[in-house]
């Protein structure tokens, strides 16, 4: 982009390259079916991979603790206090994950600002993927240390620049389910670097909580690993269907945190009813393995579905499906064509994927069924034929 001044010629040149991003009104509750912009459609663009947004369990608790507790909790933990709510899911987290404890973010943007910066400071060296969400790249910024960045997956990389780290506190940070791809980080390579170089992983599960390893305890489970020097987040508004992140690790970690993580010190706390709704989540998530079967089901169903289209799916074994396009015109005309056949899918160009590389990025649910999958496979094949 050109360097300009003017915020409206920025806004035209964003247009005029297919990047100008717009929010459509959603006028219904998160689920398969949704009203985006008055219009009835299938939506293949949330996070709820679980279903569990709208679910009827989540619904009564949540209103039963606003009962108990209100809508807010009016000042940070510690000038309005820690609330029970908040405590006992802090406590249900760290059982469920078999960390020593767990702190409860209101955002997984808000707990990747807060954690990495309170981790690693100046004469501390980051090493991350160059794939990583964009809150782990502020983050990074935010910390001012020595960043350096390998090439996705590239564990060769890794280990050379490990390697060359000087003294000081090294962190390794990566996402555990790239959100825009849709792989998996190498996890038990990443750990294995980790040791033998004595650097601390950072994981963030965004996308694997909920949905991967024994009764859904994420990426970790899912490839089987577990070590004192992994620092885990996951988020709670997407498998979880509710809203926040949390993060779980060794007593000294959290206690850092606890002190120094300033958005978690200088923000107001998360509402307890929110909580509430969370604790009856865990439930629903460790007894969730129909649904995690469903899912799966209508993963393999999806990529059989798309194999001979002229845009190719990424290799992915998870609910983000993305369909690589490359132009971002194209990508948005596809996205508008599905739109106007019923099925919402969202259009990802750069900067949020690196150039080339436009995409459709389909999520599948476990509240989805087999004819809507079997839906957007028939007009996905019809728009191909028309373009």
């Amino acid at each position: 982009m050109s360097n300009v001044t003017n915020f409206g010629d920025q806004l035209t040149e964003l247009k005029e390259q297919g990047l100008l991003r717009r929010r459509r009104l959603a006028g219904t509750a998160c689920g398969p079916e949704m009203l985006i912009d008055g219009k009835p459609v299938l939506s293949f663009a949330s996070n709820d991979y679980l279903g569990l947004a709208s679910h009827p369990h989540l619904i009564d608790a949540a209103t039963q603790g606003m009962l108990r507790w209100g809508v807010g909790a009016g000042a940070s933990e510690y000038l309005g206090g820690h609330f029970p709510p908040n405590r006992d899911l802090e406590t249900q987290l760290a059982t469920f994950f078999g960390a020593e404890r767990a702190l409860h973010f209101a955002t997984g943007y808000m707990a990747n600002i807060g954690i990495v910066p309170a981790l690693a400071g100046r004469g501390d060296t980051i090493c991350a993927d160059k794939l990583n969400h964009a809150s782990l790249n502020d983050a990074m910024l935010l910390s001012r240390v020595d960043t350096k960045r390998y090439r996705h997956g590239d564990m060769a990389q890794l280990a050379q620049l490990l390697a060359q780290t000087p003294s000081g506190r090294k962190l390794v940070i990566t996402d555990a389910v790239f959100s825009m791809d849709g792989d998996m980080a190498p996890l038990r390579e990443l750990l294995a670097l980790c040791e033998q170089y004595d650097a601390w992983l950072y994981v963030d599960d965004a996308h694997g909580f909920g949905v991967l390893g024994e009764q859904g305890r994420g990426s970790l489970a899912h490839f089987g690993i577990a070590a004192q020097r992994i620092i885990y987040m996951a988020t709670l508004g997407k498998a979880a269907g509710v809203s926040g992140a949390f993060v779980a690790a060794e007593r000294v970690v959290i206690d850092t945190l606890v002190n120094h993580a300033h958005s978690y010190v200088y923000t107001t706390a998360t509402p307890p009813a929110l909580s509430v709704a969370l604790l009856q989540s865990l439930q629903l998530i460790a007894q969730g393995d129909a649904l995690r079967a469903h899912l799966h089901r209508l993963i393999v169903k999806l990529r059989s579905g798309l194999a001979d289209l002229p845009w190719q799916l990424m290799p992915s074994e998870t609910a983000i499906q993305p369909l690589l396009i490359g132009d971002n015109q194209q990508s948005l005309k596809l996205s508008e064509g599905l739109r106007e056949r019923g099925i919402w899918v969202a259009a990802i160009r750069p900067p949020t994927v690196p150039q080339g590389t436009a995409r459709l990025r389909i999520t599948l649910s476990a509240a989805h069924t087999e004819a809507d999958v079997d839906q957007l496979i028939v007009v996905l094949h019809d728009l191909a034929q028309e373009s």
